[in-house]
């Protein structure tokens, strides 16, 4: 699991923390300060916006956290 962020945006810190919370493992990449890691962002989201998570090959894109749960509960996404 890979979480593409943004550094100050509002709904990364709140997918950030959800996933911890729920005791998610994902890898946290701040897409500001890697133009290679924003530039695959981009494309597999097809956008600019962030947060992004990448699950295998299911991709949600600026989202909430309501909408990261939808998203995880929807595919049976669970910690592990």
């Amino acid at each position: 699991m890979i979480l593409y962020v943004k550094r100050g945006c509002p709904w990364c810190v709140g997918a950030v923390n959800y996933l911890r919370r729920q005791q998610f493992r994902f890898q946290e990449i701040d897409v500001l300060s890697d133009p290679a890691a924003y530039a695959t962002m981009r494309r597999l989201s097809g956008q600019s916006l962030a947060p992004t998570l990448v699950v295998n090959d299911r991709v949600l894109s600026d989202f909430d956290t309501g909408q990261l749960e939808d998203f995880l509960g929807t595919h049976g996404i669970r910690p592990q």
